[in-house]
């Protein structure tokens, strides 16, 4: 028995290989190394997919790559494509419209807090957020909170909220 397809460099067919994966993904036909070595022009046996490690790992990516597809396909409700494109480019608008309004909450809010800053310095901040400690948190997260650095005695010190 000669397996002929067993000198063919594995670097060189794997963008054939992957091209096949890919079209069994697309049609939705069963991935297996007998499968995909039907397909291939230069591998005729399904071991000769299976022994080489290159081979074997995009093999089994791509098995993985297609459970997942399938098992998401089975949740998904069936709906033509033309209405998939049109919830895709409603939640796409709606994605956009959420991020104009955080930037205009984060600009306000920045504002407001520069306000009480010049109003009342950062005891006044502090206290206004002292009950609203999660808010205080994620705020600093956000990188919106005043730092300042203080000048006294000569010497500099770094001021940053840490309550």
């Amino acid at each position: 028995m000669t397996f002929d397809d067993q000198n063919v460099d594995s670097n060189d067919d794997s963008s054939e290989m992957v091209r096949i994966l890919e079209k069994m993904i697309s049609v939705d036909v069963t991935i297996t190394a007998r499968a995909v070595a039907r397909m291939h022009s230069t591998v005729k046996h399904a071991s000769s997919i299976i022994r080489s490690a290159i081979r074997s790992a995009l093999l089994a990516q791509y098995q993985e790559r297609q459970k997942q597809f399938r098992a998401m396909r089975g949740r998904v409700p069936k709906r033509s494509r033309d209405q998939i494109a049109a919830q895709l480019a409603q939640k796409d608008s709606r994605i956009s419209e959420l991020e104009r309004q955080v930037e205009a909450l984060r600009l306000s809010h920045l504002a407001m807090i520069r306000t009480v800053g010049e109003l009342g310095g950062m005891s006044k901040l502090l206290k206004l957020y002292n009950a609203y400690r999660d808010v205080r948190t994620e705020l600093d997260r956000l990188g919106v909170l005043p730092r300042c650095k203080v000048r006294a005695m000569g010497v500099e010190y770094e001021y940053q909220d840490n309550e």
